[in-house]
């Protein structure tokens, strides 16, 4: 089928054939015949990179042509990010979404493309975006994420909730690895396109003492080291090709990038291109990790882990796509659906370390995620998945478990106590049901309901929600209907998990002596935040700060409880202490090394946590307590990675972390301070164009004395500034409250 017979915006046909595609690839045809332009919703089960995305851009542009607005739901931010490059540029407006869980981000309405994560589209629909039921197209990429432990029930009922508003949308599913694909179809009214064709064939084996064995044949490999793993890299670059390999830790792809830094040759063109990306990668190098990277990089090979910053991830990414890395040893993050393809992919590490189970097989489905990313279109004859094998008799074993393996079933995750809890609160909240036989209706349209009719423990567990939110107030049963109170309202809108709004509230109107390190202990151990892990060394710094501050906690320090509490209180007092770290200016490499961890680990924590102090801030605020404004301080720091000093000058528009501290250190220590200073003296501190935007600032606002706060000490009031010149350099932000017993109905 020629992509110019196709009924499609002519600008999209004439972009198409401008980048040389002329022809859809026979799945692609099927999805053009089986309704795709008519509105027919289908299930597209296909290879990695078999073209997928074009499908979906097609279905697309139609519906852009005919007055539609489309919605793209990823499960990945750096997804996100690629889908947007993508879809740019093409002749329709194309925005992204993966901010704020609070906003209705109306000026997404005025796209004909939106794209976001499946959470982001959730929280839309919570705070009640009008412009979600202008949706006429819906693609989930990647829908069999629905039987994620983790994001599963979030995906399933952003499809019921999309569905149940928008009865015309039609609905596009995508996915490599589906093995009950009719049963999925069936949920969605959708028709399956399921294929295996790609357009680079893929060869999939296991490499055993220097041979490759295949299912019809076996490659020998030349072994100029003693390293399987290498052996193999080595033979892919001398036939001109790169490689993938998948670990499962991050320390073993980063010795694995070294390690093959030195054993792999590079061109003299190669290496011109990958000393611009060291000096790139040098360039935003703050730890030690990042200065490996970089050295590496040189070499041509690299690592790729979600330690990383998001600006080193997307310099190995390009230097991987413009041929000059010929390597990057991986944890899973680059199976995700990154559009990063290589001649041959090297599954070394088929075993994984869980907590709790020990070292666990991985999934066939992940295999056949890492596996997809083999074959380069256009420019590798053939593409190859290797399994690596230790033993002989683990040959069979690989191929049956993996290579011959049939794809997985899907299941719903949504009948959990933890997500029905949640998402019940949304269902009420954001008026899909009004009352209990509504809200069985609507359960009765899920993935869950159609897999396991007239369910009896989803009734039992949603009777146990209903309980739950009715005795902490966050909704109202008045015999058979439900109403949500302003307290579940905002618990809602604020996309945070009904246990932790709880613990939460219950913290703040109990508590009557504020710290920073209560607050962020506290907030570490709900559901909602992700925490570091504990090794060994951790304990004997743990157990100092338990001893000698312990008693600063809301949290009470558990003693007599099973190990497992334990342990997770452990975890939530050490990711609370490296935050406290990071708002104490620690220096990040420092801080890397300290808890073991990646800049990319520093920064989604503190994303993480800046979302939970905001919304920690609106239950504080709406229950009146006094602690709202050193919360709200809290908020501040975090996002700038500040201490408490330096809040008035990064009030500053043009003025962070940095140049805070700068001027700080030079006595210029709040905006009443920059404009005693004059105009040369900060220019020489912070550049003459910055200061003159500050003075700018300055001259048309109304500086007023810093905000006090009122303290209790010795039974008796008294008020303090909060202007930090009279305060001791990363002293804890303590407010005592002698009776405050704020409540929240």
């Amino acid at each position: 089928m020629k992509v110019g017979d196709l009924a499609i915006p002519k600008k999209l046909i004439h972009y198409y054939t401008d980048q040389g595609i002329n022809e859809l690839y026979p799945p692609q045809q099927e999805c053009v015949e089986k309704g795709l332009f008519s509105k027919r919703n289908l299930v597209i089960s296909i290879p990695t990179a078999s073209g997928k995305t074009l499908i979906a851009e097609l279905a697309m542009h139609k519906q852009i042509d005919s007055g539609g607005k489309c919605l793209y739901v990823v499960p990945l931010r750096a997804l996100a990010s690629e889908k947007f490059r993508e879809f740019s540029g093409k002749g329709v407006k194309v925005r992204i979404s993966t901010g704020d869980f609070d906003k209705r981000d109306e000026k997404l309405g005025n796209s004909d493309i939106i794209v976001a994560t499946s959470e982001k589209v959730d929280s839309l629909l919570r705070n009640r975006a009008r412009w979600m039921k202008e949706i006429s197209l819906l693609v989930i990429d990647e829908i069999h994420l629905i039987d994620d432990q983790v994001r599963g029930s979030t995906l399933e009922m952003v499809i019921t909730k999309l569905r149940s508003a928008n009865k015309d949308m039609q609905i596009l599913g995508l996915s490599a690895t589906i093995g009950n694909t009719e049963e999925l179809a069936g949920w969605l009214d959708a028709d399956v396109v399921s294929s295996s064709w790609r357009p680079v064939e893929l060869h999939e084996g296991v490499y055993f003492r220097g041979s490759i064995q295949f299912h019809e044949m076996s490659k020998e490999i030349k072994t100029p080291t003693r390293h399987d793993d290498l052996n193999l890299c080595i033979d892919t670059i001398s036939e001109g090709g790169q490689c993938l390999v998948f670990v499962n830790s991050r320390r073993n792809a980063e010795g694995f990038a070294k390690r093959c830094a030195g054993a792999i040759e590079t061109d003299a063109n190669d290496r011109i291109q990958l000393i611009k990306l060291s000096d790139e990668l040098t360039s935003v190098a703050e730890t030690e990790m990042g200065r490996i990277l970089a050295d590496c990089v040189r070499k041509g090979t690299a690592f790729h882990h979600a330690g990383m910053t998001s600006q080193q991830r997307e310099i190995v990414e390009r230097g991987f796509r413009e041929r000059s890395i010929k390597v990057i040893s991986s944890t899973p993050t680059l199976a995700a659906g990154l559009n990063l393809p290589a001649r041959r992919v090297i599954i070394r590490d088929y075993y994984r370390f869980q907590a709790g189970a020990g070292m666990m097989p991985i999934p066939a489905r992940e295999y056949r995620q890492m596996a997809g990313r083999a074959g380069r279109p256009h420019l590798d004859p053939v593409g190859e998945a290797v399994l690596i094998a230790k033993e002989y008799p683990v040959i069979d074993e690989l191929f049956e478990q993996y290579i011959d393996a049939p794809p997985e079933s899907i299941y719903s995750r949504i009948a959990s106590e933890s997500a029905i809890c949640t998402h019940t609160l949304s269902i009420i909240a954001s008026f899909f049901a009004k009352n209990r036989i509504q809200l069985l209706e609507f359960m009765n349209s899920t993935y869950h309901a159609y897999q396991n009719p007239d369910s009896l423990m989803l009734r039992l567990v949603l009777d146990d929600a209903i309980d739950f939110l009715s005795e902490k107030s966050m909704i109202k049963v008045d015999q058979e209907h439900f109403k949500a109170t302003e307290y579940g309202t905002l618990v809602s809108r604020l996309y945070i998990h009904p246990v932790s709004a709880d613990k939460i509230m219950t913290a703040i109107s109990s508590n009557k002596v504020y710290s920073d390190i209560a607050v962020l202990q506290l907030l570490c151990s709900t559901t909602d935040m992700f925490n570091l892990y504990t090794g060994r060394n951790d304990y004997q710094y743990l157990d100092h700060f338990i001893y000698s501050s312990g008693d600063d906690l809301w949290n009470e320090v558990p003693l007599y409880e099973d190990d497992e509490v334990i342990e997770l209180f452990y975890r939530s007092l050490k990711t609370s202490l490296m935050l406290s770290d990071w708002i104490s200016e620690v220096p990040e490499d420092i801080m890397c090394e300290r808890y073991n961890i990646g800049p990319g680990d520093l920064y989604a924590a503190t994303e993480a946590i800046s979302w939970l102090i905001y919304a920690a801030k609106n239950i504080s605020m709406m229950c009146g307590s006094p602690f709202t404004q050193a919360i709200s301080d809290l908020e501040i720091r975090m996002k700038q990675g500040i201490k408490r000093e330096l809040l008035g000058l990064v009030s500053l528009k043009g003025i962070g972390r940095v140049r805070a501290r700068r001027l700080f250190n030079n006595g210029v220590t709040s905006p009443e301070a920059i404009i005693r200073a004059g105009h040369d003296k900060i220019s020489a501190l912070i550049g003459t164009k910055t200061a003159e935007m500050i003075l700018q600032q300055l001259s048309g606002r109304n500086i007023k004395m810093p905000v006090t706060v009122k303290e209790r000490s010795g039974g008796a009031l008294h008020e303090r500034q909060k202007n930090p010149e009279n305060q001791n350099q990363g002293k804890d932000h303590q407010i005592t409250l002698g009776d405050f017993n704020g409540k929240c109905e």
